[in-house]
């Protein structure tokens, strides 16, 4: 459901249970912190596939540099709408 302010950098998301236009209910779901992980490693798992550990290395500096990018791109509009 939209329309979300746009600062909200798809962090919440709304399932909604509609009768007509009426809302019924509304199971509001917040973005977790390592959703990524979570996608590339339930497959991994499921498929008793075998990761190199370099590969694991790899991935965490990644999710790491996710998470930076990802705390910076909510301070910048923070930062601008506090006046900044």
């Amino acid at each position: 459901m939209g329309l979300h302010h746009p600062s909200m950098h798809g962090v919440l998301r709304l399932i909604v249970t509609l009768d007509g236009e009426d809302v019924v209910d509304c199971e509001p779901i917040l973005a977790t912190m390592f959703r990524e992980a979570i996608t590339v490693n339930g497959p991994e798992q499921l498929g008793n596939i075998q990761v190199p550990e370099k590969a694991n290395y790899i991935r965490l500096i990644m999710l790491e540099l996710n998470r930076i990018a990802s705390h910076l791109l909510w301070l910048g509009p923070f930062m601008a709408d506090i006046g900044a």
